[in-house]
This record gives structure tokens, sequence and C-alpha cells, in this order.
């Protein structure tokens, strides 16, 4: 069986449809407009009073009929919403949930520490993309001319605020389901996951993912160590039981313990690998990224289209951070770019 094959649905896990992944939750791919990632999966929650979807999709047209047609194949309809519990705000997650709300009038519930990310959000709208910046001072300017030449205009309506904000680690009530809601920052300030515990299900978003590494740093206005934040949480949902896995993107059905230690390995192995890019002497993140292998055909810096090469940038620059906050190395500001070096 191929590793993107889903159980569930017995095809590639972006297969159109709505399958069942337990008794009154269904999985729907929904499109996604990019080579990398073709979709990301929304979870459906049959309740007596309607449905809840943990997360939303992108807001576009092919992802809202790709939707309905999923819908329609259990005898529903986007009537049918009352609610959605988003994992984070990035758009292929939060967007269409806003906009069916004003539809449906379902409830919108997102994690508190989203909130900068969604001020930044309107901030920005008709500007330059939050992340240019970040890619001047990573020593990028040529991605981050790249970055700003391209940016998806930003639409302020896709960027409203939820109606329930989730500060806390809590209990949800979903029909006849308790949910445990548990903060899990790290690939945003404010991911959370839901689980599902007696029927032992994990729903992940982008915290813990099956055949690809959740990237960590991409947002407008990072949080102090993200990376640190990312490792901690991969621990706090190694404590939990081990549940059966359901992501944002990819098939269902891994072990969460299994996949959590995976990712865990992972990361050392990058921390080693930015020590021993720095060994040449003191580098930008940009630098350092250009050193380091890319995917897991171990591409190069220079192989990745410039969005990949941006991503891959901030990744090096987060994992070069905690290798600062751990004494492992320094970082001194040269023309307006962050330098590291071994300490």
């Amino acid at each position: 069986m191929s590793r993107n094959t889903s159980p569930d649905s017995g095809a590639h896990w972006t297969e159109p449809g709505a399958w069942p992944v337990a008794p009154g939750i269904h999985r729907i791919p929904l499109p996604l407009p990019m080579d990398g990632l073709q979709a990301i999966n929304v979870y459906v929650l049959e309740t007596e009073e309607g449905l809840t979807l943990i997360d939303g999709g992108w807001a576009l047209e092919v992802s809202r009929a790709a939707l309905i047609d999923a819908l329609h194949g259990i005898g529903k309809s986007l009537k049918d919403i009352r609610a959605f519990l988003v994992t984070h705000a990035h758009r292929d997650h939060y967007t269409q949930a806003v906009t069916l709300r004003a539809e449906v009038g379902a409830r919108v519930s997102l994690g508190g520490g989203e909130r900068i990310a969604l001020e930044r959000m309107h901030e920005h709208a008709g500007g330059d993309s939050p992340f240019v910046p970040l890619l001047r001072r990573a020593g990028a300017p040529d991605l981050a001319a790249d970055w700003a030449a391209h940016r998806d205009p930003i639409r302020p309506e896709h960027w409203e605020y939820p109606d329930t904000w989730l500060e806390t680690d809590q209990r949800i009530t979903v029909g006849e389901r308790e949910l445990s809601a548990v903060s899990t920052p790290g690939h945003t300030r404010g991911h959370y996951v839901f689980a599902d515990t007696d029927q032992s299900l994990l729903f992940a978003g982008d915290h813990v993912l099956p055949t690809i590494t959740p990237s960590v740093g991409f947002e407008g206005v990072p949080g102090e160590l993200p990376l640190a934040a990312f490792l901690s949480s991969l621990a706090k949902v190694r404590s939990l039981p081990d549940l059966r896995l359901l992501p944002a993107h990819g098939p269902v059905g891994m072990s969460s313990h299994a996949r959590v230690d995976e990712l865990l390995e992972h990361h050392d192995h990058r921390l080693d690998l930015c020590i021993w890019a720095l060994g040449a002497g003191e580098q930008t993140a940009y630098q350092v990224a250009a050193q380091l292998p890319w995917t897991r055909r171990d591409r190069r810096l220079s192989d990745l289209d410039p969005f990949n090469a941006g991503l891959a940038t901030m990744e090096t620059r987060v994992h070069l951070e905690l290798l600062v906050a751990r004494g492992q190395v320094t970082v001194s500001e040269v023309d307006g770019q962050d330098v590291f070096r071994l300490a």
C-alpha cells in the first residue's frame, strides 16, 4: 500500500468524498491551489443538532463545491453546519469557516494565541506580506523580493475574529461526544488539537502530520522560540493515550505516539545539522539552509521554488534560535541581518 493511501477510502488521501473514519465522523478532503499540499482534511462530526466541522478549508469556489458535493453524499448540506473548531489560523484551515459562518450562522472557535496573527493580517491588507521583513533579516533579500512581488491579496473579511477564543485546555461537548481541546503552540502560536479519547482519535491539525514534518516559524509575528514551543507541544501530545491520528494533511490511522517520536527525532537531527553547518564559520539562516537537505528527496535549497525556499529559511531560523537559547550558538546583527556562529 502506498504511504499516501488512506485506509478509510482505500485510495490516495486526496480522493474527493466523505470517508467514514469512525461512527458519526467523516473525513472530507478539500482541494488546495498548491503542488505540495494538494488538499486539507476537514472532519465532519454528526450530532442531533447538526454538524460540527474540525477545520474549514480555504475560501475558494472549488473548495466550497467539493464540500457541498461531499456533504450531499452523506445526506447533508451546508445549512446543517452548526459549528467549526479550527485548529489554527492558516488560510487553508480558517478562511472558509469564516466565510460559511456568515452564510449559515455557524459558530467558529479558535485558539486565543491566534489573535496576533489575525491582527497582523488586517494591518497588512493591501501591503507587503509580513514574512518579507523576516526573510530579509534571515539573509534572503532575493527571496523577500520574490515573496513581496507574488503575494496574494489579503481579504480582511476572511480574517474576521472567531465567535469563541479557546484560551486553555478544556473539554468541549459536541453532541454526545466529549472532546479534549489541547493547546499545542509551535506550528502557530494558537494551534489546538482535539482528542476524542473515548474513540481513541486525535484531530491533529498541522501539529502532527503522518508523511511530512509540519513547518515551524511560518508566522508573520513568530512567538518566542517557536521550535521550543513545538517540541514541548509534541511531548504534551505524547503524554496523552496513544490515539489514532486524524491529520489535516495525509492519510489517517497512524499511531500518534509513533509519529510524535519520529518528529522529535527529526528535529534533533536538524539541530545537529545546523551545528555541523556552522562549523564552517558565521552565517545567516539562509546560508545555513543552503547547506542542508530538504524534503524526503534530500533536495538542495536552490532546487526549491521561492515559496518553499522561504519556508525552509524560516524553519532554519527557528532551529538556530533554539540553539542560541541553549547556549550552543551565538547571534549578532550585521547590516540588518542575523548572523549566527558556534558558541
